[in-house]
């Protein structure tokens, strides 16, 4: 039997034919994406962000506990210029001192000083320590550095603010967190105070009377606040004979006469 290949090579080309033609009009293949193909450049993650504990939770480590998170600073138009946050000193060097407190950045201070304003705390308080190009030091019942009142102390509430001549500012032990009625006022500034001490208002007016406060640690003759309140509570001015000073009299020398020079020294 004869078997003739030809009808099966005109298949096999056919076939192939056939092949060629959807190879022909398959879609290519995708080139490499140069997004996924290409190794991602590694970038240094940042800095996780501290968080926080709440106040009153110690860490492990027997460590203080941090403050919380302060709250939003008031608005300048809700405190600047407003009587319920002006404190007034009634000097004994002469005249009332008015002073712009700043609950923006110290409120529990501002709340402190203004509660024990209103309870007449600080009336006739004296200056316990002034020194001279530095500043004036007062609200010590005891006028002696170490006294206080009968309130808790006060966490720190350390700002940017400046130390700056006319500011007020806390007095406080090392602690920092030992501020309680003693603060003291600026003379001239001094920036090595700032972030360590709490600043919680500053003079806007009545800075000669500040200035005529007796120097010493302590000033021989002390001066006082008559009279501290706060300017919503329209308190007047002390009469000019309570804003004075009792200066000590000079020793009196006794006189040596010519006859006592001359005589005899008694054994």
């Amino acid at each position: 039997m004869k078997f003739s290949f030809r009808p099966m090579i005109l298949t096999a080309m056919a076939f192939g034919l056939a092949t060629a033609a959807v190879a022909q009009e398959a879609p290519p293949a995708p080139s490499p994406n140069p997004e996924t193909s290409q190794p991602a450049p590694v970038e240094t993650p940042p800095p996780a962000p501290v968080e926080t504990p709440p106040a009153g939770d110690a860490a492990e480590d027997g460590a203080p506990a941090a403050e919380a998170p302060a709250a939003p600073a008031m608005p300048a138009e809700q405190y600047m210029g407003v009587p319920e946050y002006m404190l007034n000193l009634d000097l004994s060097t002469g005249g009332r001192v008015v002073i712009q407190l700043y609950p923006n950045v110290a409120p529990n201070h501002v709340e402190r000083v203004k509660q024990l304003a209103r309870a007449g705390f600080y009336d006739g308080i004296k200056f316990h320590r002034v020194i001279d190009g530095f500043m004036a030091q007062t609200g010590d019942p005891s006028a002696t550095g170490q006294g206080g009142s009968q309130l808790p102390d006060l966490k720190a509430e350390f700002n940017p603010t400046p130390h700056l001549r006319g500011t007020l500012s806390m007095a406080r032990a090392q602690s920092e967190d030992s501020a309680n009625s003693q603060f003291f006022i600026m003379l001239q500034p001094r920036f090595s105070l700032d972030r360590r001490y709490t600043v919680f208002g500053r003079v806007v007016s009545g800075m000669q009377y500040v200035d005529a406060i007796h120097k010493g640690e302590p000033p021989e003759v002390m001066s006082r606040m008559v009279q501290v309140s706060v300017a919503a509570d329209n308190k007047p001015i002390p009469p000019a004979s309570m804003l004075t000073e009792t200066v000590p009299a000079p020793a009196v020398v006794p006189t040596v006469t010519v006859d006592e020079l001359d005589a005899p020294i008694s054994q």
